[in-house]
């Protein structure tokens, strides 16, 4: 199972396409459009969510609500494009627009893809670089992950997410609660925390950012309940779950760091302290008594709840910007300045969600037989069978 994306920032439109998905699942335009509109909420965003409200046109792949076995083709338009047609335009048109008129951009950005894409692909106007390289890519991986987040509720699996941590406000952990609850509270609160004080301190924190013309990054957690055990391989590096998962997130622009359960705290603890002893019971088969390892051992899921986290660096587009360097005149300048957000935390944890329902889905869509869900389910329901009875 694979996807491709496709679209520039201000271009047209975006689109994805998606083969492999299993015959017989269930892909409503709503539940995609759901998802497309939770990435756009969360406390610091800027104007241009206010400009796009996301909705995806579903133009094959799908007959009456349910996939048919061929490649699904999602578009999503952008509604800005209107102000950019002659700046963003495809064809050879010579609209004779000074560089102002044209946005190029020749101060690259500390921090963003500007300056080493220009090297790389030979562009004297960075346009060309951060019209992909911008996070409006992941509107497509939210889309993609709205369908990858369907079938894994067909089986029984679900996918939560939380802001842990903004501008070093950190969120009381662990939570004390059931994992639904805080999916809920999560889903109610402008910056994804469950913890209402640190909520508050949280949006105080952006607000001063945005005063001073700066960004703030922050911490997300990613929470996935109902996996069987076994999802994921000890036998190649490159069949390993946490490590498939591990990549998957780190390509979220911005995204500089990725752990499991305890994560780095591991470095500061016996081995006593980090390993999850084995439990069984006739209900439940083999459980632990710990999830320090965050569900994942050997590269394999254990059927405890996965628990990921992930760091996303302030953004790179400041209004008070660094210095740089005009790659015409070779002079100093500040960065270019591009319409941005104060802080992306929020949004990003839930593009984190969908992107890690992507990476469960394909591992399972490849380990068990699914042509169909019928028979993906029936396969991974003997999976679960089998380590009850092991």
């Amino acid at each position: 199972m694979r996807f491709l994306t496709a679209g520039e920032s201000h271009g047209p439109k975006l689109t994805a396409i998606i083969e492999g998905l299993p015959a017989g699942l269930k892909v409503l335009k709503e539940d995609i459009d759901l998802q497309l509109e939770r990435r756009q909420k969360g406390y610091g965003r800027g104007h241009r969510m206010a400009i796009e409200t996301d909705k995806v046109e579903i133009t094959s792949g799908i007959r009456h609500g349910r996939t048919i076995g061929s490649p699904v083709t999602l578009t999503v338009e952008n509604k800005d494009w209107t102000h950019w047609t002659k700046i963003m335009n495809i064809g050879l048109e010579d609209f004779e627009l000074s560089d102002e008129m044209q946005r190029k951009i020749t101060r690259p950005r500390p921090g963003h893809a500007d300056l080493v894409g220009g090297i790389k692909y030979g562009h004297r106007d960075m346009r060309n670089v951060l019209e992909r390289s911008s996070a409006r890519e992941t509107t497509m991986r939210v889309a993609i992950g709205a369908i990858a987040k369907n079938l894994l509720q067909e089986l029984g699996i679900t996918v939560y997410s939380h802001v842990v941590e903004i501008g070093g406000v950190k969120s009381k952990l662990p939570f004390e609660g059931d994992y639904e609850s805080l999916g809920e509270i999560a889903e109610n609160s402008p910056v994804r925390c469950i913890d209402v004080e640190s909520e508050k301190r949280m949006m105080l924190t952006i607000d001063d950012a945005k005063a001073n013309g700066d960004t703030v990054g922050g911490i997300v957690e990613v929470i996935v309940t109902g996996l069987p055990s076994g999802v994921g391989s000890y036998v190649h590096y490159d069949r390993k779950i946490d490590t498939k998962i591990a990549a998957a997130i780190m390509s979220i622009q911005a995204f500089k760091g990725v752990e499991f359960g305890i994560g780095f705290e591991m470095a500061h603890l016996p081995g006593s302290q980090v390993h999850d002893e084995i439990l069984w019971n006739v209900n439940n088969g083999y459980t632990r008594r710990t999830n320090r390892l965050g569900g994942v051992e050997g590269g394999m899921t254990t059927g405890m709840p996965l628990i990921v986290r992930a760091v996303m660096k302030p953004i790179s587009t400041l209004y008070k910007p660094l210095q740089s360097v005009d790659i015409d005149t070779k002079e100093v300048y500040t960065a270019n300045i591009e319409r941005s957000d104060t802080c992306a935390v929020p949004a990003a944890a839930m593009i984190a969600e969908n992107v890690v329902a992507w990476e469960l889905a394909v591992a399972i869509v490849e380990q068990f037989y699914s042509d169909t869900m019928d028979s993906l389910k029936n396969s991974v329901e003997l999976q679960r069978k089998v380590a009850r009875e092991f």
